[in-house]
């Protein structure tokens, strides 16, 4: 059996690392509004990234599944951007460290590169892993972004009252690794951030936003968004040129609206309201059919604009 930390090769210069929260950011699974991604561009773009270690994804990506992009002038080729999957420090606003775990999610050897994950973490002391990306929901743009938390332990969670029971779902790689982390006695905290339906293939930043604050919460760091702030003030005056231009879309927004009020108003704490459960009482929202036509219709309306 191949040794785990074949895996990925650590850069010099880091035995100080230690004790530090670990986001876990990885590109190819359900990310509804591009809420995971845009949250980690963010980051990447405000703070400096420092490779702590880099993973060979030679073994890990299928190149044929996902063919990195190159570039051809006139008669040769002049540049290929091969993916890289990394472990990096970062420093917030205040200069406090954090890990970020990036790049594609693994194609194969998922449980190679869970232990390998599992080797980092032990290897750094890492105090807390936490994942964040977007599911699409039955819930209004026009009303606070509600979330889905998930945890090795029921500790991280408290508070939160879970809106479904059992249901099963095509796995992840960071679904693998929440589970073994959790096996192997390792917390880990994730948020799947609840995006409007009608705009989980549009990117939407008012759910990039909701999940850098959850983030923030969990982990105490200082992680300003004026950038993404700024993206989504403008998103939302072109959302609602769209709803208003558009009958069908209000009565469904409105709908989803009552729903929204109808199960907060239900709630007496407070801290409940951070976790949006389905409803029992289901006639009043649009059927699929509607939302297929109406809502279909309106995204692709703005991508057609460029705002896709």
């Amino acid at each position: 059996m191949r040794n785990p930390a074949d895996l990925y090769e650590l850069r010099p210069g880091f035995d100080d690392v230690a004790g530090l929260a670990m986001l876990v950011a990885l590109d190819g699974f359900v990310d509804a509004g591009n809420a995971g991604r845009q949250m980690v561009e963010e980051l990447f773009e405000r703070f400096e990234a420092e490779e702590i270690a880099v993973f060979d994804v030679d073994r890990l990506v299928d190149y044929r599944a996902r063919r990195p992009p190159m570039t051809f002038v006139e008669n040769t080729w002049t540049e290929y951007r091969a993916p890289k999957l990394a472990l990096y420090r970062m420093r917030d606003a205040e200069g406090s460290p954090f890990l970020v775990l990036h790049g594609p999610e693994p194609d194969r050897e998922w449980e190679a590169f869970t232990a390998a994950v599992i080797g980092l973490v032990e290897r750094f002391s890492v105090s807390l892993s936490l994942s964040v990306h977007g599911i699409p929901m039955a819930v209004p743009h026009t009303r606070p972004a509600t979330v889905t938390p998930h945890s090795t332990r029921p500790e991280l969670v408290e508070g939160h009252t879970p809106w479904i029971g059992r249901v099963e779902v095509p796995g992840s790689a960071v679904s693998l690794l929440e589970f073994r982390l959790g096996e192997a006695g390792h917390d880990f905290l994730g948020y799947a951030v609840h995006v409007p339906s009608y705009l989980a293939q549009s990117t939407y930043p008012r759910a990039a936003l909701a999940a850098l604050r959850y983030i923030a919460d969990a982990t105490g760091l200082s992680l300003p968004a004026t950038g993404l702030e700024e993206v989504a003030q403008a998103t939302d005056v072109e959302i609602a040129e769209q709803v208003s231009a558009s009958e069908e879309v209000q009565r469904i927004v409105v709908n989803l609206e009552r729903q929204y009020d109808d199960i907060m108003s239900s709630r007496t704490d407070p801290e409940d309201r951070r976790v949006l459960p389905l409803a029992d009482d289901e006639a009043g929202l649009p059927t699929a059919e509607e939302l297929g036509a109406e809502l279909e219709r309106f995204l692709a309306e703005r991508e057609s604009d460029g705002n896709g």
